[in-house]
């Protein structure tokens, strides 16, 4: 089992130009698989997710000298790895010409063709039902109910209140609930 490298020490090593490269593998270790779940909810399909988390990291490396420590460092990657997931779903929604709507409906038919998410029906109908959330919502939902986020950390991520975030995962939930009933 390996230890677990604290944050610090890989920014301490990121500094020194002969640790970087050490201190950049230490942080894909820590972070990649974390990161590829959470771009993976947001856009569904595995080379899609693949090709936005190596954008992800290649942002961090640009940018990791500059990280002025106010925020969590995972914290501080989220809100790249989400910003880029928003970003490749409006691009996708502009160059197909199509209405999130129909977004969702063709990343349900990859969700349902998936060899990726193979999970049981019911987890295959919540994802479904997380296709139909307004992008923040549904990044609100994922933060909270797959990665138990807490909305203080939320919050920092997406820069947002956390009483606005405790209304939008309300919203999705109820928006899921009624997904489910409607499924029945």
């Amino acid at each position: 089992m390996s230890v677990q490298v604290e944050d610090s020490e890989i920014l301490s090593k990121f500094q020194d130009e002969k640790t970087r490269n050490e201190a950049f593998n230490l942080l894909l270790k820590k972070y990649q698989q974390k990161i590829y779940w959470h771009v993976r909810r947001m856009v569904i399909d595995h080379d899609d997710a693949d090709d936005l988390v190596q954008d992800v990291f290649i942002k961090v490396w640009k940018n990791l000298l500059g990280f002025r420590n106010d925020a969590q460092l995972y914290t501080w990657m989220y809100r790249i790895a989400s910003n880029e997931c928003i970003t490749f779903l409006n691009k996708k929604k502009q160059k197909n010409n199509v209405s999130l709507d129909d977004v969702a409906y063709e990343l349900a038919d990859t969700l349902a063709d998936s060899t990726y998410f193979n999970g049981d029906a019911a987890q295959r109908k919540l994802q479904e039902a997380l296709l139909t959330l307004p992008e923040k919502q549904k990044l609100v939902f994922n933060m909270k109910y797959y990665e138990d986020m807490k909305y203080e950390e939320i919050s920092q991520v997406l820069g947002t209140s956390v009483g606005a975030l405790k209304a939008s995962f309300h919203l999705a939930v109820k928006k899921i609930e009624a997904y489910l009933l409607s499924k029945d």
